[in-house]
């Protein structure tokens, strides 16, 4: 399974509903989990995959041995937000670009886990950072999308050499 580089279409068709809850599902957030620690992010949502469902995983420490902190989210949706500050992000599908991005501080989250049971998270800080960059993905939103004018122009060069890059191994 390979990470979807920018510009990548995948990464602007975002996702689907997932209604299937199987065996299926769970392999596939193994997979992207694998994925994740070998790129050696702390999440990543399945269009990232070229996968277009409504599927995230996250371990905010990055650390493949500290399954405690993995989390797998389907279908998610924030329900409530609190606060904005900004911080620095980054992306699998944008390797080496690092860029100051507002979100919320506090975020509340409605979800199914793989069972496809309903359920609720509260969260704050690194994870709810995690979180809003993450569904933004399944909606086709690119954290770039959401720099300042300031920070676009800052990283305009490194955008227009992925690009390049891209086309190139298109040829």
């Amino acid at each position: 399974m390979d990470v979807v580089k920018y510009p990548g279409a995948p990464l602007r068709k975002g996702g689907r509903k997932v209604t299937s809850f199987d065996a299926d599902l769970r392999d596939l957030a193994e997979r992207m989990l694998d994925t994740m620690y070998t790129a050696r992010g702390v999440g990543l949502a399945a269009p990232q995959v070229g996968i277009d469902l409504e599927l995230l995983v996250l371990n905010e420490t990055g650390e493949r041995d500290d399954r405690d902190h993995e989390m797998v989210l389907v279908n998610p949706e924030i329900v409530a937000n609190k606060g904005r500050e900004f911080g620095e992000e980054g992306c699998l599908s944008f390797p080496g670009l690092y860029a100051e991005v507002e979100r919320s501080v506090k975020l509340t989250v409605k979800y199914q886990d793989l069972d496809g049971a309903a359920q609720e998270l509260r969260c704050s800080g690194f994870l709810a950072r995690i979180i809003q960059h993450e569904i933004d993905h399944l909606k086709g939103v690119l954290f770039v999308d959401r720099l300042s004018s300031v920070e676009k122009m800052r990283v305009r060069g490194q955008l227009q050499d992925m690009e390049r890059r891209f086309e190139a191994a298109k040829a």
